[in-house]
C-alpha cells in the first residue's frame, strides 16, 4: 500500500467524527495529518490487521456514541471482548497514543490563537478585558483610584506550589516525545505548504510518532523522590525560568505603553514558585532529610547556572562605549572590588571588553554566580549580594542615558532575581501532626523543647534531622530557600506549637527561620479552625514570628479531604464559611493573611479554572494574594508550554487583582447573605445524600470491587503510596488521590459531583436556583464544574463497573444521584445537554469520548478478569485470603488502559 493511500485511509480515521464537530481549520488539520501518521505507523508495525482492529473498535465507539441504543453499545463491547489479550494491548496503546496526538494538536491551537491574537495595548480596548490583569488594573483604577490601585498592584502575589502527588499517568520519556513533536508541528506551520521544509518536517514527526510508538507506555518502577524533583526541574528550565518576566514585561508594556522599559516599572516581580517535590513526607517514608538537603541542591543548580547564563548573555550585547556611557563612581568602586577579588578573570574579561565598563561588570558578576554555585571563594553569600551589584549596573546606564539597557535586560536579571533567589522554588516541608506528637512522646519534651528523652525511634531522629537541613538550607541559599513547615490534620493550637517544640530540641538555641503553616482539611477541622488560629497566635514563637514579618500568616485549606469526608457539595460550602471567618478573623486581628488553597487537578480535589474560584471567594479571603498547590498533569498543562504559562499566569493574576476590588467583594458578600437559606438547605441535603453511600455497610470494599482503585496502586506513578494502611476497609484508609482517580476510570467522576442533584432538588424552586446561578459566583462554579466533571462520565460504561460489585442498592443510588444532577445541571446552564453554555469546553470533552470508551471497554474486560479471578478462588483457601495472584497479561491491559483513560480525560487527580 502507497504512503498516499495510507494517508488517505488513516485520515478516515479521525476525520467522520470530529469533521461534525466545528473545529478550527488549523486543528482539524494537525489532528488529521497526525491521525495519518500514527496509522502509517500502526501499519509499518503491526500490519494492516493491526490497523484494521484499531479502526473496527473505533467506528464501533464512534457509532455507540452517537447512537445511544442498546444495540450499538453492545457491539463495541463484543468487540473489546472478541480481542485476544495481546491484541487488546495493542489496541489500548494505539489509542494512548492517538489522545496525546490530539492533546498535542489541541495545545498547539491554543497556542496558534494567543500568538495570532492582537498584542494588547493602550487604546486598543484590552483593558476592559477583566481577564488581564491590564483589565483588572484598568477595573481598579475606576473603583478605587490610580494611588490606591498602585498600591494594590505593588503588593500583588501569586504563588503557585508544586506537588508530586502522582497523577501525572504518562512517562517522563513520552512527555519528551510529545515536547519534540510540538516543535515539529511549529515548525511546519512555518515552512511552505508542500515544499522541502514542509516535506522535511513531516518525515521528522512520522519519526517521532514512531518513537511515541514504540516507547513503553508504562514506568517499570515508581520514580524515587530525587527522580520528581528533577522531572519537575524541566519545567522551570524548559518555561519557567524565562517566561515569568517576559509576563512581568508584557504586563508592565501594556500598563505604561511607550514608557514601558525606558524607565523603572511599576509592576513588581509578584510570582513566587513553590515546591512540595523532596519536602512533602507526610505519608510518604521516602522522603527523607537527605533527599529534602539534595533536593534544595537540585533547585538551587538550575537556577545559578541560569542566572549565569542570562549575565553572560545579556553582559555579551552590552558593547557600550565608556566615552558615550560613562560608568557611575559607584560602578566604578563594584569593578574594583570584583578585580580585586577575581584579579585573573578581570584581567581576562578586559581584554576582551576594552572600554566597555558596564559589560565588563555584567561578565564578572556571571563568573561570581559561577563560584557561589561551585561552593568557591570569592562567591555571593546570599540573593540580594547580587541584587544590589545589578542595581549599580542600572542606575549607572540610567544616569548615563542608557535607559533602554538600564530597564531592558538588566531589569529582567533583576526580575528573575527576585522571583527565584538563588533556591529557584520555595522548598516547603509538610508532615502529620499526629508524627511530631508521637516524637514529643518519645522524647519526653516540654513545650519548651528541653526533656529528658533517652533512645529514640529512626522516626524521630529523622523528625529531628529535618529541623536541622531546613538551617542548612537557609545557610546555603537565603531564608527564602525553605522555612515552611506545612502540619497536615491541624486539629488543635498544640499541633502547632509542637513544631516550634521540636525544632528546638533539634537545634536548640540555633534556630532556623520556620512560618508554621497549618493545614485544616477535614470538615470538622475548617469548622474548628478560627478558634485555633486565635489561640496559636499568643504563642511566643507564633508572636515573634508575627512582628518579625509584620503580621503576616499563612493558612492551608485542603479540599480533597474534606470532599471525601462531607461530599463535594457540603465541601464547597464548608471552605466558603471558613474562609470567610479566618479573613474576619484576620481582618480584626490586624493579620495579613494568605490562604494556601490545596486544590488538585480533578474537580474532586478542588480543580478547575482556577481565575473563576477566585473571583467567587469571600470578602478579604484573597486581598491580592493567591498561593495554591499544582500537582501531575496540571503542572505540565498549565506551565510546559510558553505561551500558554504566560496566558495562564496574567488570567489567575488578573483574578486575585480583582477578587479584593469593592464591586466583587459587594457582589460576593451580598450574595451569601441572599442565598444562605438555599446554601443550608444544600448542604443539608447534599450531605445526607454523600453519606447514605459512604457509610452504607461494606461500601468501601465494594468501592475497592467496582473500580480499579487496588490496581491504581501498582501503576508507577510516584514515590508515595497509594494509601496508608495495607487495606481499604474504610475511607479514612484510603488517600484523596486514588479516591479521585478511580472513580475517574470508572467514568462515573462520583468524587466530583454527588449530592448536587440531591442539593437543588431540597431547594426545589427552578426560578430561585436559576437566578442564584446567574448572581452567586460560588454556585455558579460549582455547578460548571460539576457539568465538566458529568461531561466526562458515562452512564451506560458506569453501570457496567457498578455491575462488577454484588450490591444492587449502592448502584442503584449511584446512578439516580447521576441523573438527577445531570437533569438540574442542564436546566441550570440551559441548553438541551451538558456544556452548552461553553462550546469550546464542549467540543473537547465530545471529540475525545468516544475514544475513551474504546479504552474503558478494554479496562472492564480486563478488571472484569480479574474479578472473576478473585472470585473463582475456594472459599477458605490461601488463594481466597490473599489474593490470587493475578493474570500479568490482564493486569497488564488494565494499567495501558488506565494511562490511556488518564491522557483522554486529562484532569485525573
Amino acid at each position: 500500500m502507497t504512503p498516499d493511500t495510507t494517508h488517505t485511509e488513516a485520515i478516515r480515521i479521525v476525520g467522520r467524527f470530529e469533521a461534525g464537530r466545528e473545529l478550527p481549520e488549523a486543528m482539524r488539520a494537525d489532528v488529521r495529518m497526525l491521525g495519518a501518521l500514527l496509522g502509517q505507523v500502526l501499519r509499518e508495525s503491526g500490519g494492516d490487521d493491526l490497523f484494521d482492529d484499531v479502526e473496527r473498535l473505533r467506528q464501533a465507539t464512534i457509532e455507540a456514541y452517537t447512537d445511544e441504543s442498546s444495540e450499538a453499545f453492545d457491539r463495541a463491547t463484543r468487540i473489546a471482548e472478541e480481542f485476544s489479550v495481546q491484541r487488546a494491548d495493542e489496541v489500548a496503546r494505539a489509542f494512548t497514543a492517538y489522545f496525546h496526538l490530539v492533546n498535542l494538536a489541541e495545545e498547539h491551537q491554543r497556542v496558534r490563537v494567543l500568538r495570532e491574537r492582537p498584542e494588547p495595548s493602550t487604546g486598543t480596548g484590552s483593558e476592559s478585558r477583566t481577564d488581564t490583569v491590564a483589565g483588572a488594573y484598568a477595573q481598579l483604577i475606576a473603583e478605587v483610584g490610580e494611588e490606591e490601585a498602585r498600591r494594590r498592584l505593588s503588593g500583588l502575589r501569586f504563588h503557585p506550589v508544586f506537588t508530586a502527588h502522582p497523577t501525572e499517568a504518562r512517562r517522563r520519556a513520552v512527555s519528551s516525545s510529545i515536547r519534540r513533536l510540538a516543535e515539529l508541528l511549529s515548525a511546519h506551520d512555518e515552512a511552505t505548504p508542500g515544499g522541502a521544509e514542509a516535506h522535511r518536517a513531516r518525515r521528522r514527526m512520522l519519526e517521532e510518532v514512531d518513537t511515541l510508538w514504540r516507547t513503553a507506555p508504562l514506568r517499570a518502577q515508581k520514580p524515587e523522590p530525587t527522580d520528581e524533583v528533577r522531572t519537575v526541574m524541566s519545567v522551570f528550565d524548559e518555561t519557567l525560568f524565562t517566561t515569568v518576566p517576559h509576563v512581568y514585561r508584557r504586563i508592565d508594556d501594556v500598563l505604561r505603553g511607550e514608557e514601558s522599559g525606558s524607565s523603572a516599572p511599576i509592576v513588581p516581580a509578584f510570582v513566587r514558585i513553590g515546591t512540595w517535590v523532596g519536602g512533602d513526607r507526610d505519608g510518604n517514608p521516602f522522603v527523607t532529610a537527605a533527599v529534602t538537603r539534595e533536593a534544595a541542591s537540585i533547585a538551587a543548580d538550575h537556577v545559578l547556572r541560569g542566572l549565569e547564563r542570562a549575565l553572560e548573555r545579556i553582559g555579551r550585547t552590552l558593547t557600550l562605549d565608556a566615552e558615550g556611557t560613562p560608568p557611575s563612581a559607584e560602578a566604578t568602586r563594584l569593578w574594583e572590588s570584583l578585580q580585586a577579588a577575581h584579579p585573573e578573570v578581570a584581567g581576562e574579561v578586559a581584554k576582551r571588553s576594552p572600554g566597555e565598563p558596564h559589560r565588563r561588570i555584567l561578565l564578572l558578576l556571571a563568573h561570581r554566580v559561577d563560584a557561589t554555585r561551585r561552593g568557591d571563594e570569592g562567591g555571593y553569600t546570599d540573593p540580594e549580594q547580587l541584587l544590589a551589584d545589578l542595581r549599580v549596573v542600572q542606575s549607572s546606564l540610567d544616569a548615563a542615558g542608557a535607559h533602554r539597557h538600564a530597564f531592558g535586560g538588566v531589569q529582567h536579571l533583576i526580575w528573575q532575581v527576585e522571583t527565584y533567589g538563588f533556591h529557584l522554588a520555595e522548598l516547603e516541608v509538610r508532615q502529620h501532626s499526629q508524627v511530631h506528637a508521637k516524637a514529643l512522646a518519645e522524647l519526653g519534651a516540654r513545650p519548651d523543647g528541653s526533656g529528658d528523652g533517652g533512645t529514640v525511634s529512626a522516626q524521630t531522629e529523622e523528625v529531628l534531622a529535618v529541623f536541622r537541613t531546613i538551617r542548612e538550607i537557609q545557610r546555603a541559599y537565603g531564608p527564602r530557600a525553605a522555612g515552611r513547615y506545612v502540619v497536615s490534620f491541624t486539629q488543635s493550637a498544640q499541633d502547632l506549637a509542637n513544631v516550634h517544640a521540636l525544632a528546638a530540641h533539634a537545634c536548640g538555641g540555633d534556630l532556623p527561620v520556620l512560618d508554621v503553616v497549618p493545614l485544616f482539611e477535614t470538615f470538622a477541622d475548617l469548622q474548628a479552625a478560627p478558634g485555633i488560629l486565635a489561640e496559636i497566635v499568643e504563642h511566643p514563637a507564633f508572636a515573634a514570628r508575627l512582628a518579625a514579618t509584620g503580621r503576616r500568616l499563612e493558612v492551608m485549606l485542603g479540599y480533597s479531604d474534606s470532599s471525601k469526608d462531607v461530599g463535594p457539595v457540603a465541601a464547597n460550602l464548608a471552605l466558603y464559611e471558613a474562609q470567610a471567618k479566618i479573613a474576619a478573623w484576620a481582618q480584626r486581628e490586624g493579620i495579613e493573611l494568605t490562604l494556601f488553597h490545596g486544590r488538585g487537578g480533578a474537580l474532586g480535589r478542588g480543580g478547575g479554572p482556577a481565575n473563576s474560584a477566585i473571583l467567587a471567594q469571600p470578602p478579604h479571603s484573597v486581598d491580592g494574594r493567591f498561593k495554591l498547590t499544582e500537582q501531575g498533569e496540571v503542572i505540565f498543562a498549565r506551565y510546559g508550554e510558553p505561551a500558554i504559562a504566560m496566558r495562564h499566569i496574567d488570567q489567575v493574576t488578573a483574578a486575585t487583582l480583582l477578587a479584593s476590588s469593592p464591586g466583587v467583594e459587594q457582589r460576593n458578600s451580598a450574595a451569601a447573605a441572599r442565598f444562605a437559606e438555599v446554601a443550608s438547605t444544600m448542604d443539608r441535603a447534599s450531605r445526607e445524600r454523600f453519606f447514605a453511600l459512604v457509610k452504607a455497610p461494606g461500601f468501601a470494599p465494594w468501592f475497592a470491587t467496582v473500580t480499579p482503585m487496588e490496581e491504581i496502586g501498582l501503576l508507577a506513578l510516584g514515590s508515595r503510596p497509594a494509601r496508608r494502611g495495607l487495606s481499604v476497609e474504610s475511607l479514612e484508609d484510603l488517600r484523596a488521590i486514588p479516591w479521585v482517580f478511580a472513580w475517574t476510570q470508572a467514568r462515573i467522576n462520583l468524587a466530583g459531583w454527588f449530592g448536587l442533584g440531591s442539593a437543588l432538588e431540597a431547594v426545589g424552586d427552578e426560578q430561585l436556583l436559576r437566578t442564584a446561578y446567574q448572581e452567586w459566583p460560588l454556585l455558579r462554579t460549582m455547578v460548571d464544574n460539576v457539568a465538566m466533571s458529568l461531561a466526562k462520565t458515562d452512564p451506560r460504561i458506569a453501570r457496567r463497573y457498578l455491575e462488577l460489585g454484588d450490591r444492587d442498592d449502592l448502584a442503584a443510588l449511584v446512578l439516580e444521584e447521576m441523573e438527577l444532577t445531570r437533569s438540574w445541571v442542564i436546566r441550570l446552564t440551559g441548553g438541551e445537554r451538558l456544556l452548552e453554555n461553553k462550546p469550546i469546553l464542549q467540543r473537547a470533552v465530545a471529540m475525545r469520548s468516544p475514544y475513551v470508551d474504546a479504552l474503558s471497554l478494554l479496562q472492564l474486560r480486563a478488571l472484569r478478569g480479574l474479578r472473576d479471578a478473585d472470585a473463582a478462588a475456594p472459599e477458605g483457601s490461601s488463594a481466597a485470603l490473599e489474593g490470587p495472584a493475578p493474570d500479568p497479561d490482564l493486569q497488564r491491559l488494565l494499567l495501558l488502559s488506565v494511562s490511556g483513560v488518564a491522557a483522554g480525560l486529562q484532569n485525573t487527580g
